[in-house]
């Protein structure tokens, strides 16, 4: 799917897993009359849940499965079902779908275990199924997938025990319609088990398993579209289809609907368990970062800050800019709250003068300006508390209002009349994230839910999940990245030199430094007089990438006889250092002094594609650090904020003196870099601009090195 130099896929539509997600009719092969077990389970559970639709039971030993008439192959099926369970040993699993896609069925959901999770003779298997499944234009979910299930359907092929234990599974009243979408199914029902715990609505879960055909995209792409899900929250292993999970990112963020994403596997023994667990691309975890806060995507730390998140999204507010305020009995709390706003960096702004001073009226000994401390004090008046609320409402104007009253909240003398004062205030301002941190029985919060409050114990807990929401605001009302423009580009067959490379590069928009190729002394010699001492003078190889190290680099020649003493010296560390190296020569360019070295880059993701990279440092850019990421292409605007967010950006920005450099044209060499990457495709393995010399402002940004390296053998 092309993407237009936007950098997501067009044309994706997730409308085909209607047949497997909400169908009208289910076979279910290998179905079993006992209840518990792997074939039985989804039979009993659509039966328990008043399925309204056919549930057909294939099982060739008996003429009744769990009291239903049950049909001896698939053959013997009255129709094409919409969608079929297929919980039967792997050779017969393969002729399932194959049968199954004869009589027209669209989705098969595959319980079946052994393929690629387990060994190279399993994904060949699974490559055969999926084979045979497309060839009958079937989607399949799974292989080695728990299942799914959508509740207001009473639609359950799944083979969970989750239900064994209490948890009701039918739409209770609870907040929000969370769908959860995960590639592991034990974790996938643990998340629905913990919000379930948290009265967290939870009406539609679907599991991925090997995602052999139907992957984690497709399944947010689904909720996107559907009118039963409001927020999503997604556990993954490993992205596969980049193009297709950037779409399912983008039509949730087009619909308004949160995506909370747990994505496992940071660390490298974690992202080696993801790998042999669901046979998927771990991809780099900065870049899946990236990507995911591109979109407006909260990532979330562990179960508890996933829930938190989603908890805090029930009311589906989501403001476009986030600012917090906080009323407090304690300046205890209230300093933790501001560190906690801090480092989730949601703004807390003081209270007007004029209200800070009215308040103080009310209570002289109370802190007004934010957070405000209103002591306990105001618990002898009890109207205090709602002139407080009020006025930081609608003089403070926050979008986000915490109100820290600890186990004041449950107290039976006290907590009817606090609730009746902030119910005052919020029923004239519904648009508010309001949230309590109170200590309070289970029946007392859940009376405060009822009113629209957001309960947290934990008040920073609170902070993070608000903080969120301010965050899928400003999402939801970004305007999508446009199109950039693309240049021609023409790779040559092998890996070029630094020369051959910075004038590629030049063609494409990041201009180098003025320089010359000598392929002997004397042209060196020739080529530093045109371009004016001093000159630098390097080591011309397609073989080493980094000259610095071997001793091919030389700085400061300031002469002709230097040229010649240095052009020895060069070859002399290249047969010493890198034998087996081919020199072509050596490259003789300006020395620009007065600049900021900067280093640019490109890395090609296996997953997501072409990455740019822009980062302070020079040589010591591996040591500092100091990178910022995006996905190419980026416009001019994005590459310079991307410039701005480097902790070093003061360096750039005039600090201690020095001259502002000229960001604009870093901005401009970036953006072009990153429209190059995607215009050169897959042969592109990445690029390596370092250092750039930033000028001061006005005078430009120059290649002064570049490596491109390319795949070999096409």
């Amino acid at each position: 799917m092309a993407d237009g130099g936007s950098g997501v896929a067009a044309g994706a539509g997730f409308a085909s897993l209607r047949p497997m997600v909400a169908p009208r009719s289910v076979a279910v092969i290998g179905a079993s009359d006992e209840p518990t077990r792997i074939g039985g389970r989804p039979v009993h559970s659509m039966i328990q849940r008043g399925f309204s639709g056919a549930l057909w039971p294939v099982n060739p030993k008996r003429d009744r499965v769990q009291g239903l008439v049950a049909y001896p192959d698939i053959a013997a099926l009255p129709g094409a079902p919409d969608a079929a369970i297929i919980a039967v040993p792997g050779a017969l699993a393969e002729q399932a779908v194959d049968e199954l896609g004869r009589r027209g069925c669209p989705a098969a959901i595959v319980f079946t275990a052994g393929y690629a999770e387990v060994d190279e003779a399993g994904r060949a298997a699974q490559e055969q199924l999926v084979s045979t499944a497309r060839a009958h234009g079937m989607r399949l979910l799974g292989p080695n997938c728990l299942g799914l299930f959508n509740a207001p359907l009473g639609y359950f092929p799944i083979f969970t025990s989750s239900f064994d234990v209490g948890w009701p599974v039918d739409p209770i009243p609870g907040r929000g319609r969370v769908g959860i979408a995960s590639q592991s199914g034990a974790y996938g029902t643990h998340l629905f088990g913990a919000a379930r715990n948290r009265g967290i609505s939870t009406p539609v879960l679907v599991t991925t398993g090997n995602e052999a055909e139907v992957t984690l995209g497709d399944v947010i792409g689904w909720m996107a579209e559907d009118d039963g899900v409001d927020i999503i929250a997604a556990y993954s292993e490993g992205v596969r289809e980049g193009p297709h999970f950037l779409a399912a990112l983008e039509a949730a963020r087009r619909a308004g609907k949160p995506v909370v994403m747990m994505k496992v596997g940071r660390s490298a023994l974690g992202a080696h368990a993801a790998q042999s667990h669901t046979a998927s691309i771990a991809g780099d975890d900065a870049v899946t970062g990236v990507v995911l806060e591109e979109f407006g995507v909260h990532r979330a730390r562990n179960t508890e800050e996933m829930l938190d998140v989603v908890y805090a999204a029930t009311p589906r507010i989501y403001p476009v800019r986030n600012t917090l305020g906080v009323v407090s009995i304690s300046g205890g709390a209230g300093v933790m709250i501001s560190d906690a706003a801090e480092e989730q960096g949601i703004p807390m702004p003081p209270m007007p003068e004029a209200a800070q001073a009215r308040l103080k009226a009310l209570i002289p000994f109370s802190n007004p300006s934010n957070p405000v401390d209103c002591t306990a004090q105001v618990f002898n008046d009890m109207a205090l508390v709602g002139a407080f609320a009020r006025s930081m409402v609608e003089d403070g104007g926050y979008s986000s209002l915490i109100a820290f009253f600890t186990t004041v909240g449950a107290s039976p003398a006290l907590a009817p009349r606090l609730r009746a004062e902030l119910n005052a205030v919020r029923a004239d301002h519904p648009d508010r994230l309001w949230c309590l941190s109170v200590l309070a029985p289970p029946e007392r919060v859940r009376e405060y839910e009822a009113d629209g409050y957001l309960v947290f114990e934990d008040p920073s807990r609170a902070v993070v999940a608000l903080a969120a929401q301010g965050r899928f605001g400003a999402a939801f009302a970004r305007v999508p990245r446009g199109t950039v423009p693309l240049p021609a580009v023409t790779l040559p067959q092998a890996t070029p030199n630094e020369a051959e490379a910075k004038r590629i590069l030049a063609d494409a928009g990041v201009p180098a430094v003025p320089e010359a190729t000598a392929t002997s002394m004397e042209e060196a010699v020739e080529a530093a007089r045109a371009i004016g001492f001093p000159v630098v003078m390097k080591l011309l190889s397609p073989d080493i990438l980094h000259k610095s190290e071997i001793g091919g680099v030389m700085l400061n020649v300031a002469d002709e006889e230097a040229v010649r003493a240095n052009y020895e010296r060069l070859m002399w560390n290249a047969a010493e250092n890198a034998p087996k190296a081919r020199v072509t020569g050596v490259l003789v360019a300006r020395q620009v002094s007065g600049a900021v070295e900067v280093a640019l880059g490109i890395l090609r993701d296996p997953v997501f594609g072409p990455v740019a990279m822009v980062g302070l440092g020079g040589v010591f850019i591996e040591v500092l650090r100091d990178v910022a990421l995006r996905r190419c292409p980026v416009d001019v605007a994005e590459a310079e904020a991307m410039i701005r967010s480097l902790r070093g950006f003061p360096l750039l920005d005039g600090a201690r003196g020095r001259p502002r450099a000229d960001v604009p044209a870093l901005a401009w060499a970036l953006s072009a870099l990153s429209a190059f990457a995607v215009a050169a495709g897959e042969r592109l393995v990445s690029v390596d601009v370092n250092p750039v010399l930033v000028l001061p402002e006005g005078q430009g940004a120059w290649a002064a090195d570049a490596v491109i390296e390319l795949a070999q053998g096409g």
